[in-house]
């Protein structure tokens, strides 16, 4: 995998997804010491990233194959981007979900016109479900990250933001920030700081192993960051390449995830708000750049209410002039 395949990946779904903006906030600069790039894919089709390697790998698949159907598994935000593929190249989806998948991304498959079958709570049971679907149906799987195609695809967002950065910041990132499930957004992004939920850290036990770790994923807000396992192509690239692997907490998610709405007016699952809650903190080294994915929007008006009320007072509403 190498930059040139993230670039042809653009060429290739150029128009199918959304080239989103990349934000700036004085008062989130101050907060965390460091001048913050902020990628906006929450504001991607689907209300993810996701859709940039879903819209990728399925279209890339042979045709015939693709008339018989595709098949993916997911906790929501990948599910939904292949049911968008699916019906943008006029097959059917079916997506293997979990019990307790949030109900506005379950909704939103559905509303695609996939079809769900409802599998366990972890990734290991979804993708089980998954095979079984592609035995009876014959269709092609889309793998949610371990898969080049999907690498590639979920590249180009860092490759538009580290463009932005250099056409109005005048230079590059001294670090860049991204959230981890299984890998597919910090492989494709090659050199990164992973952020990952405390007890759901595969990626960070499996740099600090040297091979690949299975973990029992622990509860978290961020319910998009739950695999049990990071994908075996990302890893290799992670091993070479990432610069390390930090953890953040529920506190900290919601922490970052209210900010964003107050600060930024900008709105955030709590996945997506992982990486800017690490460099909320503070990143290795004081980094005076950095770059930050705010992967996904997918999230429960309810959740929100009630991080408002949790982490919503103390912090200042506005940014300073």
């Amino acid at each position: 995998m190498t930059p040139d395949d993230v670039r042809a990946a653009r060429e290739r779904i150029r128009g199918m997804v959304w080239q989103t903006p990349v934000l700036r906030c004085p008062a989130l600069d101050e907060l965390a010491g460091a001048e913050l790039w902020l990628k906006a894919e929450n504001l991607q089709r689907i209300g993810a990233f996701k859709a940039r390697g879903a819209m990728h790998a399925v279209g890339l698949l042979d045709p015939a194959l693709r008339a018989r159907g595709v098949i993916t598994y997911s906790s929501g935000n990948h599910a939904q981007a292949v049911a968008l593929a699916a019906k943008a190249h006029g097959v059917q989806a079916h997506v293997a979900m979990p019990v307790d998948a949030p109900a506005i991304k379950m909704a939103s498959v559905r509303a695609l016109g996939a079809e769900v079958v409802l599998a366990g709570t972890t990734s290991a049971e979804r993708r089980e479900a998954a095979l079984a679907i592609q035995a009876r149906t014959g269709g092609a799987m889309v793998e949610p990250f371990d898969d080049e195609a999907i690498i590639a695809g979920q590249g180009t967002a860092t490759l538009e933001l580290l463009e932005t950065v250099r056409a109005e910041g005048g230079g590059g990132l001294d670090a860049l920030a991204v959230p981890v499930g299984g890998g597919g957004l910090v492989a494709g992004a090659c050199v990164a700081l992973a952020v990952e939920p405390v007890g759901c850290d595969a990626m960070g036990q499996s740099l600090a192993r040297g091979e690949r770790v299975t973990v029992e994923p622990a509860a978290t807000l961020a319910d998009g960051l739950k695999p049990v396992r990071v994908g075996e192509r990302n890893f290799a690239i992670a091993r070479a390449r990432l610069a390390g692997a930090l953890t953040v907490d529920d506190a900290e998610m919601g922490r970052a995830l209210v900010l964003l709405l107050t600060l930024a007016k900008v709105l955030v699952e709590p996945s997506g708000a992982a990486a800017l809650a690490a460099a909320l903190r503070g990143l290795p080294g004081a980094p005076r750049r950095v770059g930050v994915i705010l992967s996904g929007g997918n999230v429960e008006p309810a959740l929100v209410s009630r991080l408002l009320a949790e982490h919503g007072a103390g912090y200042p509403r506005q940014p300073k002039p």
